[in-house]
Formats: structure tokens, C-alpha cells, sequence
């Protein structure tokens, strides 16, 4: 494998029937560039739940991958409202997510909990009004 491969994907906030399309093409690459199952599976699922956040509460954005040697870093960025409270976001069960979404089986308050416990290690940059960005870092 190369020192370093990338991937960028923009993900649609108004298309909640393709959300999950990004992290599904992530996990067919990291298949194909040989990765190691676990870490395949381990990043696949902590992009999905960023990718539905995204769509679920800040309209969408963008996610950049980058599969080096020893490491997976997935950075998902957007202009959302920013998370108010960490702490509590971070809680299982938590949510802020709309009725409408929870009637689709979404907004459990699962998103976050499980970004953290599927990376090895995770940093939230998040400015209300303006934006949050998520650093998730996973080992081969």
C-alpha cells in the first residue's frame, strides 16, 4: 500500500436515503486496499454514525479519510448549529434529533457514544452557530 491514500466525500443533509453511501464506499476501499477486518469495521461504523449526525442535524458535510500504514483518520466537517454541550451529547441516549427522524429509527443517541467506542481515539472541535468538526483515529 501507498504511505498515504485519500478519500473525500460531500454528504447530502437533504438526502437522508443515501446517508450511510459514503461510510459503505470507505469500507469497500479499505476491503480492497487489504486492511485489516477489525479496523475495517471499526472505522465503517464510526463514519456511519458521523454521516447520519451530519444529515440528521447539521445539514450535511463533508468527510475526509486518510488510510495511512498504521492508521485510519476520518475528519467529518460541516456548518452546522454546533453541539451546546458536549458532556451530555456524549451521554448514550441522549438526543436533540426531531420526532420525524426518531419515527425512522434514527436519533437514538447512539451517534456519538458509539463514533467514540468504534475509534481509538476521537477529538471534538465545535463552535455553536458555527460548525462542528470530528477527528476520529483508528490503528491497523
Amino acid at each position: 500500500m501507498a504511505d498515504v491514500f485519500k478519500l473525500r466525500y460531500d454528504v447530502d443533509g437533504d438526502n437522508f436515503m443515501a446517508a450511510g453511501a459514503a461510510s459503505s464506499d470507505v469500507k469497500k476501499v479499505l476491503r480492497q486496499l487489504g486492511i485489516d477486518a477489525e479496523a475495517i469495521r471499526k472505522a465503517a461504523v464510526a463514519m456511519y454514525e458521523g454521516e447520519i449526525n451530519m444529515v440528521i442535524h447539521a445539514g450535511g458535510g463533508v468527510a475526509d479519510i486518510t488510510v495511512a500504514d498504521d492508521y485510519i483518520e476520518i475528519i467529518l466537517s460541516d456548518k452546522g448549529p454546533g453541539i451546546p454541550d458536549v458532556e451530555k451529547a456524549m451521554q448514550e441516549g441522549w438526543s436533540t434529533a426531531p420526532d420525524n427522524i426518531r419515527a425512522l429509527g434514527f436519533g437514538a443517541g447512539m451517534g456519538l457514544p458509539n463514533m467514540k467506542k468504534y475509534s481509538d481515539e476521537m477529538k471534538i472541535d465545535t463552535v455553536v452557530g458555527e460548525g462542528t468538526t470530528i477527528t476520529m483515529k483508528i490503528y491497523i
